[in-house]
């Protein structure tokens, strides 16, 4: 593979200046008309990188105001009127950060989630209430009698009844929508507990019985709603895949009019056979065929590839892929839903809805479980009805049977062992952000790996740089230290690491698509592809150099490992898993890192539906598959894998589509996390026959009568904490 050098592109000062001289203040000071820009950000991570990236961006004069979401790795930017995302990039490339254009638009329905902060105020809200409640409740069963047991009764009613209707709610609406459809949930059994928990508990202050069991209701509330909290945090992370790929798509193109002239329009307003302008540095807006133009394009979020590649006119593009060196004009043949991106989003969702179907282990278990609470307590209470004739203790006993099964144990079982074990993943630099993830890693026999980005570092080193003279290098140095190429600047990187100094190299000049040229020593100098400079064509990553009319040498390229790299692929082949990669590069460069990993199942050239396809077949073959990968033509596949994972310089759309997101550089944890699945299965499976082994010997004895309300609710207590304890053994090591 060749591969053309081309020069950074410079900003007319009059027109960085221009946009700034437009903002208008309005009478209070706010900037009016000004452009709303949002900016991807995906090589953030540290508060330095936010601090860099805000102050590059106020640095500029055509930006008002700049914020950075590092969380979401974006930029909210307000700029003088008609400035552009497309203004903005190279002004963060030259602090050395990547960045993407979004379309705000696309995003609205990403909205921060407020569940997790109404969940916490209703756990917190239960507890207090509980505390309460219990403190009172000494006062009974250290033996007050009379008028003083039924005034701090009423007094607990009083705390209870509020919190609770404010605390369950979440169980409340929930039973209520399955009833509404005639079908039973986790949340029925658990609202009929806590009603009967309070209601029997009325009833008894009412007639003035020696106990109630108002603390039960609110122990009930707590722990269920610490469950449901737990399994809330898992899942807080995960946001929309298709959506963040839609808001890749460029939200304006430059259209040539009749009279040829360029004008901004809405993506949206381009049609078919329309012709569209693409400037350097501009992502395409649509798929079409180039008509006029020559340049590189950088088709590595829809393909993988390392390099970039020529395009010329008659070649099709597709939407997505950056025009590197020169402008070119295509004509678009696929606009809309019909563009290859939008495809790619099409995709991402059906793999998003197919990974829904997955059912864990705690829904399988609640299938049975739900309609047998009902049944036993239905027993009981009609069983000791027809027995004694006494529907208070047949209602008491009944409510005692349902409080003894409420499944706080066993909503908390995976929830807590899952925590656990994020907890333990996090501290070795992995971050799990779906609730299903562990269990699915657990089932893991098959892992597919990326390439570029995942398995290397997409950085390229010099492997031949012994072979040129002092003076051959500093030539090179002179054509390659003004370039943006990435073979240029592993040259620049690795010539200037031997201290040899840049050739006063005149009459510097690009040829869009071919490579950049000039004069020293009297002579010409090129480097660039292959067939511009006179060299042979090679099967590795190459760019040659030619001096004169010698013939031309190549500079030969290799791929950097990411760290770690090795190391999982031999430990993941030694737990018996099979290894596949797959590539959107070229055939040579797979081959040699197949080879150098031993990885004996590989394929080169792969595009986005085809990584997709094969993870589809072998889903279809029974085999559970880990897919890792990092770029947008990795986001269909991750997301139609059993389960999948991304290291955190990911692309914002691989991030999102993925389970895992590694936030180190190491592929290492990997192996560890799968064994540690397995860990978490096991211990998430002992946490159900806990609470299995604990209905066997509780539900008879509820039933038998010999549990009040209130033992039942210290035995449901005592399960859930065991439960718990159970699951922190996890993450203790």
């Amino acid at each position: 593979m060749t591969a053309t050098l081309h020069p950074p592109m410079s900003a007319c000062p009059a027109c960085v200046a221009a946009p700034a001289a437009q903002a208008v203040a309005a009478a209070d000071g706010t900037p009016t008309g000004a452009a709303e820009l949002m900016l991807s950000l995906p090589g953030i991570h540290c508060a330095a990188c936010i601090a860099t990236v805000e102050r590059a961006l106020a640095a500029d004069p055509r930006v008002i105001s700049a914020r950075v979401n590092l969380t979401l790795k974006r930029a909210a930017i307000n700029a003088a009127p008609g400035v552009t995302a497309a203004d903005l990039i190279p002004t963060l490339e030259a602090v050395g950060f990547e960045a993407h254009e979004l379309d705000a638009t696309a995003l609205a329905a990403t909205q921060t989630d407020r569940t997790g902060r109404d969940l916490l105020m209703r756990l917190a809200v239960a507890g207090f209430a509980a505390m309460n409640v219990m403190l009172l409740s000494v006062a009974v069963w250290s033996g007050a009698e009379g008028p003083t047991r039924d005034m701090f009764h009423w007094i607990s009613a009083a705390i209870a009844f509020p919190a609770v209707a404010f605390a369950a709610q979440p169980f409340f609406a929930n039973a209520l929508k399955a009833l509404r459809v005639r079908r039973l949930n986790m949340d029925v059994p658990i609202s009929l507990a806590i009603l009967l928990a309070l209601g029997t508990s009325l009833w008894e202050t009412a007639l003035s019985g020696e106990h109630a069991y108002f603390d039960a209701a609110l122990t009930l509330c707590f722990f269920l709603l610490a469950g449901r909290y737990l399994d809330f945090r898992t899942r807080a992370i995960a946001r929309s895949a298709a959506e963040e790929l839609t808001a890749l798509e460029v939200p304006r193109a430059l259209r040539l009019n009749a009279t040829g002239e360029a004008e901004e329009v809405a993506v949206a307003a381009l049609r078919i056979g329309d012709l569209i302008r693409v400037r350097p540095g501009g992502r395409m807006p649509v798929d079409g065929e180039i008509t006029e133009g020559r340049s590189e394009l950088d088709r590595s979020l829809l393909t993988g590839e390392t390099l970039p590649v020529p395009a010329a006119p008659g070649q099709a593009v597709s939407a997505g892929e950056v025009n590197l060196t020169g402008p070119l004009t295509l004509r678009a043949t696929a606009v809309g839903r019909d563009t290859s991106l939008h495809r790619m989003a099409d995709l991402v969702a059906v793999a998003e809805s197919g990974r829904s179907n997955y059912t864990s282990l705690a829904d399988r278990a609640a299938q049975l479980y739900a309609p047998g609470v009902h049944i036993l307590s239905a027993l009981a209470f009609l069983g000791w009805y027809l027995g004694t004739g006494d529907l208070r203790t047949a209602t008491g006993i009944a409510a005692a049977v349902l409080i003894i099964t409420c499944p706080c144990a066993l909503g908390l079982a995976v929830p807590a062992v899952t925590t656990a074990a994020s907890g333990r993943l996090f501290r070795r630099g992995m971050l799990i952000k779906d609730a299903t993830a562990l269990e699915r890693l657990a089932d893991v026999d098959t892992v597919i790996f990326d390439k570029t980005g995942t398995l290397t570092t997409g950085t390229p080193q010099v492997t031949n740089l012994d072979g040129f003279s002092d003076d051959d290098l500093s030539i090179v140095l002179g054509l390659a230290q003004g370039s943006a190429h990435p073979l240029a600047q592993a040259l620049t990187a690795a010539i200037r690491a031997r201290g040899i100094l840049p050739a006063d190299v005149s009459d510097l000049s690009e040829v869009p698509g071919s490579g950049t040229q000039g004069r020293a020593h009297g002579q010409v100098v090129r480097l660039g592809r292959a067939d511009w400079t006179g060299g042979t064509a090679q099967d590795m990553t190459a760019t040659w150099l030619q001096r004169g009319d010698a013939p031309a040498r190549a500079f030969t390229f290799t791929d950097s490992l990411r760290p770690g790299a090795a190391e999982a692929v031999a430990a993941l082949q030694a737990r018996g898993l099979t290894v596949i990669l797959l590539s959107g590069d070229a055939t040579a460069p797979v081959a040699a890192l197949a080879c150098r990993l031993g990885i004996t199942d590989w394929q080169a050239g792969a595009l986005p539906q085809d990584k997709a396809a094969r993870i589809a077949d072998l889903n279809s073959q029974g085999h559970k598959v880990l897919m890792v990968g990092d770029g947008l033509n990795d986001t269909a596949a991750l997301r139609t894998a059993h389960v999948s994972i991304s290291p955190a310089s990911a692309l914002d759309a691989a991030r999102v589509a993925s389970d895992i997101v590694l936030l180190g550089s190491s592929l290492a944890p990997i192996p560890d996390a799968i064994g540690l699945a397995q860990k978490a299965r096991r211990r998430i499976r002992e946490n159900f026959r806990i609470a299995t082994g604990y209905n066997v010997i509780a539900v008879p004895l509820a039933m038998a009568g010999l549990c009040s309300p209130l033992i039942a609710a210290l035995a449901m207590s005592t399960s859930s904490i065991t439960v718990s304890l159970n699951a922190l053994r996890l993450g203790a090591k």
